[in-house]
């Protein structure tokens, strides 16, 4: 039985040693491939053309374009390629940024290695994160903010509902199913029929529309 394809990451930052540090953290791991580094936004533009990566690490604050502009890019152009976005700054307007730029999650570098891991491979996977300290972020910044007309949850059930009010809370699968005494599994069926519904393509844009058609206010 041959071994699973790496997952292929490019690393994106203006820093040298903080590349560096990420190589050392991800290339230990058998299911990744480092793939190539950049040291700014055009740079990783044209990086995922040329290397067509699964999962972009990519800074915020860099020279140039930074992370949010080429997140953009990067989603609108390669839809098969996600974005995590990693930065120190622990700002509720790059936050919000980078989601609506399309990115598929958002860490703050002083994760646990684990974590960095473990985001890479559920973002390889199309399910998009907020770490639980962002999760609560957006809960709070997102009072009384509705972007989104409220009639885009008209074609969801009721349950529908339910779950999606529990990934807004940051649950997961798992955890959605012990609250509500289901499956996993039919969890998941519920998630990815709420996707289609919303023309979301990820659960991170769940979220926001969940938030912004004002969802999360009832």
């Amino acid at each position: 039985m041959s071994d699973p394809t790496p997952i292929r990451v490019l690393l994106v930052d203006d820093q040298e040693l903080i590349r560096a540090g990420f190589s050392m953290i991800l290339e230990i791991e058998d299911h990744i491939e480092v793939v190539g580094e950049a040291r700014d936004g055009d740079e990783a533009q044209r990086q995922v053309a040329a290397l067509s990566p699964d999962v972009v690490l990519m800074d915020v604050q860099m020279p140039g374009t930074d992370g949010i502009a080429a997140t953009e890019r990067i989603v609108a152009e390669h839809p098969d390629t996600r974005v995590l976005i990693l930065t120190t700054f622990d700002d509720d307007e790059y936050l919000f940024a980078a989601l609506q730029a399309g990115a598929s999650g958002f860490l703050l570098k002083n994760c646990p290695p684990e974590d960095l891991v473990s985001a890479i491979g559920l973002a390889a996977q199309g399910h998009g994160l907020l770490a639980p300290e962002v999760t609560r972020r957006v809960i709070a910044r997102s009072t009384g903010r509705a972007r989104h007309d409220a009639t885009v949850l008209d074609d969801l059930t009721d349950r529908e509902r339910d779950v999606l009010r529990a990934l807004a809370r940051g649950l997961s699968n798992a955890e959605i199913a012990a609250e509500m005494y289901v499956s996993s599994a039919t969890v998941k069926s519920h998630v990815s029929r709420i996707l289609t519904k919303l023309g979301a393509r990820d659960r991170v844009q769940a979220v926001i529309v969940a938030f912004e058609s004002g969802l999360m206010d009832d």
